[in-house]
Parts: C-alpha cells; sequence; structure tokens
C-alpha cells in the first residue's frame, strides 16, 4: 500500500486480537508502531512479535487516562521522531442484558472508554504532532453501532456516537488529517468470544461468507484507510461483516 512505508502508527488496545493484528498489518507494510493496553506481560509479547524495538514500542495504561494518553504519545514521537498514524481501538463491554436493567456507572464508563477515550486520543494526538505536518486516524466501531443488537446495546450506542464523532472529525480536521471508521461484525478474539464460543458454525451459518471474521480481515482494510491509497477517503465507516448485515443479523 502506497505511503505507509516510514510511517510510525499508534494503536490502542493493541496487545491482542484486532489491534494486534492491525499492528501486525502496518508493520508489514513498513511502518513502525507504538502499542498501548493494560498489561505490560501481553504488551512486552506483542512487541516480540512484531520483530521488537525495531519496530514496535508498547506503553502500559488504561486508555482513559490522560497521563498515560499523554505519555504514550510523547513516547512515540521521542522514540520515531514522529505520529502519522493513529488506530482507536481499545474498547470494554463489561455488561449484557437489556437497558432497562443497565447500570449506568457502567454505562458510563463504556461511553468514557469506548467514544470519549477515542475522542481524547485524537486530541492528543493531534496537538502533539498532526496539527502541523497532517496525518490520518481510524477508529474501531462494530456493526452494533449501525444496527440494534439486543444484549449489547450500551456497547452499540457507544460505538455509534464513535462513528457521528469519526464523521464530525472528518469535517472539522481536513484537509490535514483523515478520519474514517471500521465497523467489523464477529472476530475470533478473546474479547468476542462469548459471542461464538462453543457455537462458532451455528453463528457462522448466518455469514453470506459462512465464516467468522479473523484479526487480519480488520488489519488489511484499516491499513488501507490509513494508505495513501485512501487519499481522497474521509468521515466514512467501512462495515466488515461477511455480509451478516445483509441477511438481518448482527
Amino acid at each position: 500500500m502506497r505511503g505507509l512505508q516510514g510511517k510510525v502508527a499508534l494503536v490502542t488496545g493493541a496487545s491482542r486480537g484486532i489491534g494486534l493484528g492491525i499492528a501486525e498489518r502496518l508493520v508489514a507494510e513498513g511502518a513502525r508502531v507504538c502499542l498501548t493496553a493494560r498489561k505490560p506481560e501481553a504488551l512486552e509479547e506483542a512487541v516480540a512479535s512484531l520483530g521488537g524495538p525495531e519496530h514496535a514500542i508498547a506503553v502500559a495504561g488504561k486508555a482513559d487516562d490522560p497521563a498515560h494518553r499523554d505519555d504514550a504519545v510523547a513516547r512515540t514521537i521521542e522514540t520515531f521522531g514522529s505520529l502519522d498514524l493513529l488506530v482507536n481501538n481499545a474498547g470494554i463491554n463489561p455488561v449484557y442484558g437489556p437497558l432497562v436493567d443497565l447500570d449506568l456507572a457502567a454505562a458510563r464508563k463504556i461511553v468514557e472508554v469506548n467514544a470519549l477515550g477515542a475522542l481524547a486520543w485524537v486530541q492528543t494526538a493531534y496537538h502533539a504532532w498532526m496539527r502541523e505536518h497532517g496525518g490520518a486516524v481510524v477508529n474501531v466501531s462494530s456493526v452494533s453501532g449501525v444496527k440494534p443488537a439486543p444484549g449489547i446495546s450500551m456497547y452499540g450506542a457507544s460505538k455509534a456516537m464513535l462513528i457521528s464523532l469519526t464523521e464530525s472529525l472528518a469535517v472539522e480536521l481536513g484537509p490535514g488529517v483523515r478520519v474514517n471508521a471500521v465497523a467489523p461484525a464477529v472476530v475470533k478474539t478473546r474479547f468476542a468470544s462469548a459471542l461464538y464460543e462453543g457455537r462458532e458454525e451455528e453463528v457462522a451459518s448466518a455469514y453470506p461468507l459462512k465464516r467468522l471474521g479473523v484479526p487480519e480481515d480488520v488489519g488489511s482494510v484499516v491499513a488501507f484507510l490509513l494508505s495513501e491509497d485512501a487519499a481522497w477517503l474521509t468521515g466514512q465507516t467501512v462495515v466488515l461483516d461477511g455480509g451478516v448485515t445483509l441477511t438481518g443479523g448482527v
């Protein structure tokens, strides 16, 4: 893909799953990456899998912690000399059930991490580097942000908010910074395991492509959106769902 060689990216929630899959593709395309997540040990393993400090660094912390955001952005620029690309992948979904029974403290935390946290990462990266030098951002939303997803409705609401933020940021930050989003359906990760574990074939049968997603499916599209091949694309949300929303599923 054009324009990723030598670029520097920061990927949140990147110690495993979709975030690590994105980082792997970016490194394969010639970028260097800073990985963030909560657990230092998992991050160290992820950095090693990407080829070590020549290709990646890790900064552990909570995605909604302002001090962590400042530290991660500063260390990325200090280590690699720039911060051209940002991927907001960190997300939480600690509850399941109907909205009328939802603990509102949990709801606030979901919005804080999934939507406001992503906005805060954009603000930090923009003021530290992208305002003067330009860049590209991809926010990882969800098909639950595109259509209702019973049981995880608050998660979906936060991801719908993230899509709206993506559109507004694209308008506000152009032409120097492009902002897009992806909205995956079920991807085979530990985070989503409750949605398919023990019944993967049954869940996948609703998908026209007859399989669930894997992190590489998301990584390739995110890399495209960050690359110069997508230079005239901003404010868009790419649904990555194996066709399942066409059949009425999520």
